[in-house]
């Protein structure tokens, strides 16, 4: 004690009375409140003023939420499948490969129409385009030994947010379907490619919470989590903005991309997941949002944004957001080399402007 005196210049009562008032629940008992119901404050005495917050404090409507979450999970689970009946083996090599897939943008729900834009897109042609591309990139990484698979999920897998048939910033949009309908056949959708995935290799899901279904986005994630609670498929569904993952020598980083500028996502990998950095040589960041394929090298770190396979809807067409492939795209990695491919699968799309002339 006295080392602490002399450190701290700290008389013995007075360091007592911080030892006394150290935690939240002596604070609070002192000013005879409920510790829950409180968020920060100050305790004045004669003695001393100090200062608390409390980290486990949370509102009324975060309890809400979190109750309400925890119900439909709950009653989720109890009617998961147990893929844990059906043992599955993988194929044991040394010289292994990651396999990102990463259908980026499909928007189930907008709607194109041939008249306006020259093609057309709706729900079913998303769903058919999302199958079509998983098997396309897995025929195509057949000249590799893959030991595991990351499936990028979320970036706008939906196209609305609401029942108002807006984003989740408001904005309106043409649509095919309702939300519910459209929900649901995301969930099944997610279901057939993680059931596909999951007797290829082993399998981790990363999601990437996006503007255009913020929430319903969200919502989807957590079902599919619970759906597959009983299987060995890992999750991180989580509504952090930024995410990383870890393969071998390789810290790959998955973004929507309509956040953070793009100069800073480099240094924020490397902030936001410092023991990742350190352990890896080869960066990258898959980035979303703009339907477009760009890339560029920074210092330590590769960003690449990733091809949609969705249609140009009015919007679009009339500003002439058009033109670009429609694709959806997977990568290959080594454990020790990192990224060594890139995997496109290309639709063909009839444009139909000579039908209107």
């Amino acid at each position: 004690m006295a080392n602490n005196n002399a450190r701290f210049r700290l008389k013995q009562d007075e360091i007592q009375m911080l030892m006394q008032y150290r935690g939240i629940k002596n604070a609070t008992d002192e000013a005879g409140v409920d510790d829950k119901d409180v968020k920060h404050g100050w305790l004045k005495t004669k003695q001393a003023s100090l200062f608390f917050k409390n980290p486990n404090f949370k509102s009324e409507e975060l309890n809400a939420i979190q109750q309400i979450k925890d119900e439909c999970i709950k009653e989720v689970k109890l009617y998961a499948p147990k893929y844990t009946d059906a043992v599955i083996k993988y194929d044991i090599e040394t010289d292994g490969h990651l396999l990102v897939i990463d259908i980026a943008d499909l928007h189930i729900g907008k709607l194109a129409t041939a008249f306006e834009t020259g093609e057309e897109y709706n729900s079913q042609i998303a769903v058919k385009r999302a199958k079509d591309g998983l098997q396309g990139i897995l025929n195509k990484a057949k000249g590799f030994y893959i030991d595991k698979v990351l499936f990028v999920a979320g970036n706008d897998i939906l196209h609305t947010d609401n029942n108002k048939r807006t984003t989740n910033a408001g904005t309106p949009q043409d649509t095919d379907g309702m939300w519910y309908d459209n929900f649901l056949m995301a969930k099944n959708l997610y279901i057939d490619l993680l059931e596909q995935l999951m007797i290829f290799a082993d399998v981790e899901v990363v999601y990437n919470p996006s503007n255009h279904d913020l929430t319903h986005g969200f919502f989807l994630m957590q079902l599919i989590e619970a759906h597959f609670s009983n299987s060995s498929i890992r999750f991180n569904v989580d509504l952090k903005h930024r995410k990383a993952f870890r393969y071998g020598s390789n810290l790959i980083g998955t973004t929507h991309g309509d956040g953070a500028k793009i100069e800073n996502l480099p240094l924020l990998l490397a902030t936001e997941f410092p023991i990742l950095w350190s352990k890896t040589k080869h960066r990258y960041i898959y980035s979303h949002h703009v339907h477009h394929k760009t890339s560029k090298d920074f210092i330590g770190v590769t960003f690449e944004t990733l091809r949609s396979p969705s249609g140009s809807d009015s919007w679009h067409h009339k500003n002439g957001y058009t033109g670009v492939p429609k694709a959806v795209e997977g990568y290959i990695h080594h454990k020790e080399f990192g990224q060594i491919a890139r995997l496109t699968h290309i639709f063909s799309v009839l444009f139909l402007f000579s039908l209107y002339l």
